[in-house]
């Protein structure tokens, strides 16, 4: 790769509009939920996989489960996008007002 390519893929990432949304994490073995929220959706199964594979989850019960039943018995999915034009100034209220409608209707707990 020459240097205009890469320097035309960098401007290229750095300009990617970001989606808000809210997501679940659910182990398949117990059927337990956790429901997040972050203003980047798309990459947020990366961030928690890898915190949870180092041990560092902040949400306990989620790690506890985790360190149980292991990475094959969880899987990630996205319940609700926020719309790409969504203003700054509503993110994230509304990102937390999602999420605690999805916590109620899967009752489930809170990831931190």
């Amino acid at each position: 790769m020459n240097k205009h390519d890469r320097k035309a893929m960098v401007a290229a990432y750095k300009e990617k509009k970001t989606v808000a949304g809210v997501y679940a994490v659910i182990c398949n073995a117990t059927g337990q939920a956790w429901v997040g929220q972050s203003r980047h959706i798309d990459t947020q199964q990366n961030g928690l996989w890898f915190t949870l594979r180092l041990g560092g989850c902040r949400t306990p019960s989620l790690q506890a489960a985790w360190d149980e039943h292991g990475e094959a018995e969880f899987r990630f999915e996205q319940l609700d996008r926020l719309p790409e034009d969504a203003s700054d100034l509503i993110i994230g209220p509304e990102l937390k007002r999602r999420a605690e409608l999805w916590r109620a209707r899967l009752q489930a707990g809170p990831l931190v």
